[in-house]
This record gives structure tokens, sequence and C-alpha cells, in this order.
């Protein structure tokens, strides 16, 4: 059996996890062991800043929704809801988009709507909030 170093193959595993941990502070940033912890921590922080993102910018976009909604007279869960039983599919970054670069086509869709279903309300049951005496 021939003898095989492992130096090389080592430092340049080592330098490259440094090569990750630069911009961190102190030791962070050049010492193995300790760049190795901050670099696998800084890898789950972006796991699940991704995540994140994903909520924020749905939240974004019902807040932008909401607000060109009450332009016209409409809450965003009437909108959402006349939307979807008038058979207009647009989502929530789609209409977003539309509010922000298109606000008249917005206002023609929002025009659009037709209100046959608004009274839908007969339908409910509300025995459960009436007390029966």
């Amino acid at each position: 059996m021939t003898r095989v170093k492992r130096g090389v193959t080592s430092r340049f595993r080592h330098k490259k996890l440094v090569r990750l941990a630069k911009g961190f502070r102190g030791r962070r940033k050049n010492v193995y062991r300790i760049a190795k912890q901050a670099v696998m921590k800084s890898q789950q922080y972006s796991y699940i800043g991704r995540k994140r993102k994903k909520r924020t910018y749905r939240s974004l976009w019902v807040i932008h929704i909401n607000i060109a909604s009450r332009k016209y007279g409409l809450n965003y869960s009437t909108l959402m809801k006349q939307l979807r039983l008038n058979g207009i599919v647009l989502n929530r970054k789609q209409l977003s988009d539309l509010i922000e670069y298109d606000s008249s086509i917005f206002k023609a869709i929002v025009g659009s709507i037709t209100y046959s279903t608004w009274d839908n309300n007969s339908n409910r049951n509300y025995s459960r909030n009436t007390i029966n005496t």
C-alpha cells in the first residue's frame, strides 16, 4: 500500500469553507473550527429566510390588494370571493402587479365583477347565532 497524504485535500476543503465565512467578524472568518459552525448557522438562517420571504411577499400582496379594492368600495375578502365566483383566475401576485403597474386594468376587472351572487347570505344557516326562546 502506498501512503496517501491528505494535506492538500484538507487544506482545499478548509479554504473552501473559510471562503464561505468571508465577511464574518472575529475568528469566525478565519479559524476553521469556528468558521464551520458559523457557516452552518448562516445556511440555516438562509434556508429559513427563503421560506419567510414567501410569507412576507404574500402578506404584502394582500395588503396592496386590500388598499386598492377599498378605493372601489370592496374589501379584500369580498373582492377575492367575487373574482372566484365570476371565474376570473388571477393570483395575488398578479393582482398586486396590476395595481402597481397598470391600475386601469385592475379598475376594469373590479368593474366587470357581476354581483348576481352578491346576496348569497340567504343560504347561510344562522341558527347557531340566534337564541331560541
